[in-house]
């Protein structure tokens, strides 16, 4: 897991430290009044707060498999832990329902129960994380008080993976590292969700082989970079994402401070990642701006039919990192514009293609064939691409950006019937996601 602490950032856990079948309707289930007196089993049923229960955490502890925790709209001052399975975390309102760390707490809700859901609510001002979803479930290195040498990141055995996540209209801003953090999880989805004011990513995504994860419909603006992912690979889709207007866009990376890697086998097609030169957003920690997509030391990756415009240093860069070699990458098919289109900065093509991005320059200069063409070739460059050298402006807090307009609920947030994150993530038709067409503003 990649961890952040004082101006660079130490990436092993130290998690995010500072940090079946459909049931009845809502609206028609009842409330359990009654904090510690409820049966080991039952139907599933609706746990309301603060009408039946005067904390979120007092709701959650005593959730059977299958129960919502339906949570009125209020500003809560409390960090929420989801230990149960296929407990369905709910706000009544999104805008209204607001989870708030007031820059004291780590975290906002953490999820370690298999099949757990957050929907449809607001995660704010906290010193670590919005949303997390993991499969480490040792509260010492939640609480982060040690340093990294506390987690062995090659250590899948101990912890194996979270099954089965989901985060649906979720809004989160102003937390110090992710907005929303699935990190040693798989089969889930993240959708529908709005990130911007963190320090490091809107969305991460890390240290999952195979991920069986898709990450669409999402918004993310005003962060250092709007979706990351590191040692996450096979079946993970990002699809349809707007990733606009942070310092970076989207980064696919591979490193040694996680286990499985390299990276490899993520798919991107159909995400619009325009003007991510934003100058009212956190310093990027490695000092990144004004690149659309990055991939260090990725693998075998699909990025199709994004349009990927408006930036001031590079649309897309491709480089080896920490001894792993980019290789084998096919970027075809997308609307490539504002700037250089594309730079491969290794000292070999490593088998990665760039063709179909339009007529924006590229570096080299002059690609070889073995480039311009998919699937690539391995041959020598006679010299590794460079990024345009551009005056990066300083960041702001991540305290100091701009609480975000009102987002679009959950259809019938206080009636429908729980979905536990079960199954996921489902068939994915990569057919359905075409180029988008361009900005209108």
């Amino acid at each position: 897991m990649t961890y952040r602490t004082g101006g660079r950032r130490s990436r092993p856990l130290r998690v995010a430290a500072l940090a079946a079948a459909a049931f009845l309707a809502l609206s028609g289930c009842g409330s359990t009044e009654n904090d510690g007196e409820r049966e080991p089993s039952g139907p599933p049923t609706v746990l309301r707060v603060p009408d039946g229960y005067p904390s979120i955490q007092q709701a959650v502890d005593v959730a059977r498999p299958g129960d919502v925790v339906l949570i009125s709209s209020g500003v809560y001052h409390e960090s929420v832990t989801v230990s149960r399975p296929r407990v369905v975390l709910r706000g009544a309102d999104r805008d209204k329902t607001v989870i708030d760390g007031e820059f004291r707490r780590a975290n906002g809700i953490t999820v370690t129960g298999a099949a757990s859901v957050v929907e449809n609510l607001t995660v704010r001002n906290h010193l670590a994380n919005g949303v997390l979803f993991t499969g480490v479930t040792d509260e010492r290195l939640q609480a982060g008080a040690g340093g990294s040498d506390s987690y062995d990141p090659l250590d899948t055995v101990k912890f194996p993976p979270l099954k089965g996540f989901r985060a649906s209209y979720v809004t989160a801003y102003n937390n110090a590292l992710y907005g929303i953090y699935a990190f040693d999880a798989r089969s889930g989805v993240i959708e529908h969700s709005y990130a911007s004011g963190q320090s490091d990513s809107g969305i991460y995504v890390g240290q999952c082989d195979p991920c069986d994860t898709v990450v669409r419909h999402n918004t993310l603006e005003h962060n250092a970079i709007g979706i990351e992912v590191t040692n996450a690979s096979r079946d993970l889709y990002f699809l349809a994402n707007t990733a606009h207007r942070n310092r970076v866009g989207l980064t696919i990376n591979s490193n040694n401070l996680e286990a499985l890697g390299p990276q490899h086998e993520a798919v991107v097609i159909g995400n619009t990642i325009t003007d991510n030169n934003d100058d009212r957003s956190p310093e990027q920690a490695d000092g990144g701006f004004g690149i659309g997509i990055g991939i260090g030391g990725g693998t075998r990756n699909r990025v199709e039919r994004n349009r990927i415009d408006g930036h001031r240093v590079a649309a897309l860069v491709l480089r080896d990192v920490q001894g792993y070699p980019v290789r084998g990458n096919s970027i075809r098919d997308n609307a490539v514009g504002g700037g250089t289109g594309f730079v491969l900065a290794a000292a070999r093509t490593g088998g990665n293609c760039f063709t179909g991005g339009g007529p924006a320059p590229t570096s080299p200069r002059s690609l070889p064939s073995a480039v311009t063409s998919c699937p690539g070739r391995d041959v020598p460059l006679s010299a590794p691409g460079t990024t345009a050298q551009v005056a990066v402006p300083p960041g702001v807090s991540f305290k100091q950006v701009a609480a975000p307009p009102p987002q679009r609920q959950m259809p019938g947030a206080r009636t429908a019937a729980a979905r536990p994150a079960t199954g996921l993530p489902g068939p994915v038709d990569l057919a359905r996601y075409r180029l988008p067409a361009p900005s209108s503003s």
